[in-house]
Parts: structure tokens; sequence; C-alpha cells
């Protein structure tokens, strides 16, 4: 009797195939933003930016951490504490080498090609400013998603890349993507030099 059981469970059975499942991926929930100046905003230690040749809105969920190991004045990192994303900022001076600082920004982002399906780019332009720039989306599963520099043409170079502390999946992190674009288009478009 037993063994009729188990060899109609057993025919029964092998009617159907088993399909894995697909990976799934944490849901992520964005924060409401608010913006204020980046001049007004604090480090952790009390210490002030203002003072910096440059000032934009900046995301009341960011931090700024002062970017030390660089030896260079000037550069930061934005840091999203809930999201783990860093905009990593760097500030040169222009000294006859615009052509220079624009090639390496140029250089430096297109090293990323080879994970990059596509990296489409738009001009930024603010004449009232006197702020120029190109954005650069890296699409596909590469380390920095957005890219950017900022410049007067004449005293002022402002570089600014987006990284996820994580491996890259742009299927599971567009989310955050889609927030920090925003944010950085916000920057961008904020952006003033404080001559």
């Amino acid at each position: 009797m037993s063994l009729t059981i188990g060899l109609c469970a057993a025919l029964c059975g092998c009617g159907r195939h088993s399909v894995p499942k697909p990976y799934g991926y944490f849901r992520i929930t964005t924060p409401d933003t608010a913006y204020c100046q980046f001049a007004q905003q604090h480090l952790t230690n009390g210490q002030s930016l203002a003072g910096y040749p440059y000032t934009f809105a900046l995301s009341q969920n960011a931090e700024v951490r002062l970017h030390t190991h660089s030896g260079d004045a000037y550069w930061i990192d934005i840091h999203y504490p809930s999201l783990n994303v860093d905009i990593h900022c760097s500030y040169k001076p222009v000294q006859s080498n615009l052509r220079e600082l624009t090639d390496d920004a140029i250089e430096f982002i297109y090293k990323h090609s080879a994970q990059a399906s596509a990296i489409p780019e738009k001009s930024f332009e603010n004449e009232d400013n006197n702020v120029y720039g190109v954005f650069f989306s890296l699409e596909g599963n590469t380390a920095s998603p957005y890219q950017f520099f900022l410049t007067d043409s004449t005293r002022h170079f402002f570089r600014g890349a987006v990284y996820a502390n994580c491996r890259p999946n742009s299927d599971s992190l567009a989310p955050i993507f889609e927030y920090l674009q925003t944010d950085v288009m916000n920057l961008i478009e904020t952006f003033q030099w404080q001559y």
C-alpha cells in the first residue's frame, strides 16, 4: 500500500518543473529633501564652512566632511548617511591651466567607460553667476553614476563625483541614483563663486 502511494506521488510530481526565483532587492525609500546654503552648514566639530570660494544649496540630509588627505584646500565630501553615498568634491584654482584641469576631469570620467553602457553629457551655463560646466551620467553598473565639473574659466575649477559605498548595481540602487540626480542638479543650478 505504501509503495503504491509513493509511486502515485512520484508520478504526479513529475509534471511540474521548478523555476528559480529571481534575485530580490531591499526596498529603498529616499528621504524628503529641504535645502540650505552650503556656507551656513557647520561641520560636526562646529567648524564653519564660511570662507570657501564656492557655495551652493545643500540637502539637509547630507553632512559635509573635510577631505583632508588630499593636501588641497577646499576639498570636501558630501555624505548621505541614510543612503550610504558620498559626493567627492575637489577644488583647484585656475592658473592658466584650465585646459589641463578640464582634460584631467574628462579623462577620469572616461576611465569608467569599460563598465558604462553609455556616458551622456549635458552642458550647463549660468551667465548671471559666471558658472559653466558639464554634467555626465554614467549608465550601467559603474562605480560613479554621476560626475560633473564647474568653472568660471579664469579663477576657479570645481569637480564632483557621486560614489555609492557598496558594490555597484544600477538596478537595486536606482531609487538612490534618481534621488541623487535631483540633488546634484540642484547643487549645479544653485552654485555660485565667492570672489
